[in-house]
């Protein structure tokens, strides 16, 4: 058992319960929600009480949020939307894709210290902790400045202890360049999840990342490519291999974001359209899939449990 930092405090490992380990509660730029609240949507805070209170009608426990500084991280809200809610919320600290302009020179050294405050002092000044690292690297590859900030979490990581969730372009096998710099930094690899390994059906990539003793990430849920049903089939695949234990599924999906009207979900509607589901894609579609092709309902319940708390815990 493990102690993990919610934003309300710490949880033991074992009373997480069923948690999404990669979700969005409020997506938008560093810095909007607490200067620009007026370029979110309105009355942000109701759809995420709302889209909490749905998750925890269904018996989700844990919210992962996955958003760093860059993509509008807000300590307040997170620990308003968990106060409202009854829902454990696990705040994040590193750095998504948003070139660190502004901090392009930073040495590593410099990076893990704000990432350590973060998780020892607290976000913004607040009492809120940060419960998971967060390294990012995509469909360019692990850019310099991306490597620096990955590097940052590792040492980040040595000093708190916290496990570390890399946003990955599964497509590109890009989890390569970031396992390889996460090993040179002595990073035990059973602390780290490659998340948005499901944009991909290539199993013999994904078979070589567990192998190295990563957690995979299963979080583009409902998806357009690969399909949902590619991404129920590669799910299955590692359940069958005896992985189940070693995925954590998730959605991605944000319950308020930024105004963004040329965006496929950047509002309440279209993002109704694209998944009426919202955190409950999974529970309502993926399940009802795999029970159809066999998977037990044992393995089923054991999904949204198993893997988010083996991954906490830092099980083999």
């Amino acid at each position: 058992m493990t102690a993990v930092n919610t934003v309300l405090g710490t949880v033991d490992s074992s009373k997480l319960g069923v948690t999404l380990a990669h979700e969005h509660i409020l997506s938008s730029n560093a810095g909007i929600p607490q200067n620009f609240p007026e370029f979110l949507e309105d009355n942000y805070m109701d759809h995420i009480v709302d889209g909490l209170n749905k998750s925890k009608a269904a018996g989700i426990q844990t919210v992962v949020d996955a958003t760093t500084v860059d993509l509008g991280r807000d300590a307040d809200v997170l620990a308003e939307a968990s106060r409202r809610t009854g829902v454990n919320i696990i705040a994040c600290t590193g750095w998504w894709t948003e070139k660190p302009r502004f901090i392009s020179g930073a040495s590593v050294e410099r990076l893990a210290k704000g990432f350590i405050k973060d998780v020892e002092k607290g976000i913004a000044g607040t009492n809120v902790k940060a419960g998971i690292l967060k390294g990012a690297s995509d469909v360019t590859g692990v850019l310099p400045a991306e490597e620096t900030i990955l590097r940052a979490v590792a040492r980040a990581h040595h000093q708190t202890g916290l496990p570390i969730m890399l946003h990955s372009y599964s497509p590109g096998q890009v989890g390569r360049r970031q396992i390889e710099i996460l090993k040179e930094e002595k990073v035990p690899l059973n602390r780290v999840k490659l998340d948005h390994s499901n944009d991909t059906t290539d199993l013999e990539y994904l078979f070589w990342i567990l192998d190295q003793g990563c957690f995979l990430g299963l979080d583009r849920y409902p998806g357009q490519v690969p399909s949902p049903t590619a991404r129920n089939k590669t799910l299955k695949a590692l359940i069958d291999a005896g992985f189940a234990g070693r995925v954590c599924i998730s959605h991605d999906w944000s319950l308020a974001r930024h105004v963004a009207g040329d965006s496929n979900i950047g509002s309440p509607e279209k993002r109704a359209q694209m998944n009426p589901h919202g955190y409950l894609y999974i529970k309502n579609v993926v399940f009802p899939q795999l029970k159809e092709w066999g998977v037990s309902q044992k393995v089923i319940d054991s999904l949204l449990v198993d893997g988010p708390r083996n991954f906490f815990e830092g099980k083999s």
